[in-house]
């Protein structure tokens, strides 16, 4: 029986504020490691939703996407032997009220705001190439509508 291939698809929040950007430090099987606020679309949910739901999961910030800064693939290959490939959904938007109450999702250690500088200079910490790639296409204004992305009604039937 031959198995289908699936990418995983993620979504991820590019936040910029006063010339910084907004990002986690999370705990991996590879240790500390930076990341836009990212994570898993679940099923019944929109790219943009997941993207509104990771963002306060992993900052306590509420989050409003206003456009899609682009759509990314990526494959991790590792020495344990595991292949798997992303395909990430980065959005722009306006940062929402921060929930001083919520606790962070698990593996989220701390929230941290850096200079697009400062994200450069730390590479080897980062959870893939990708935090970079959505903070550089995002630094050079590229952005689509949010109409770009058609979620069908039968998404969170």
């Amino acid at each position: 029986m031959n198995t289908r291939w699936k990418p995983n698809v993620t979504v991820a929040a590019v936040i910029q504020q006063d010339g910084r950007f907004l990002l986690v430090e999370e705990q991996t099987t590879e240790g500390l490691r930076l990341n836009n606020p990212a994570g898993h679309l679940d099923c019944g949910e929109t790219p943009a939703q997941a993207c509104i739901r990771e963002t306060l999961e992993e900052t306590a910030h509420g989050f409003t996407p206003r456009a899609l800064v682009g759509l990314y693939l990526s494959r991790q290959q590792k020495p344990d032997g595991s292949d798997t490939t992303y395909l990430r959904f980065a959005f722009c938007g306006d940062l929402g009220s921060f929930d001083a109450d919520r606790v962070l999702d698990t593996g989220i250690v701390r929230t941290l705001w850096m200079s697009a500088d400062e994200v450069r200079a730390s590479t080897a910490r980062h959870r893939s190439p990708m935090v970079l790639r959505c903070i550089e296409d995002y630094l050079k204004g590229q952005r689509y509508s949010m109409d770009l992305v058609y979620a069908d009604s039968s998404i969170g039937d």
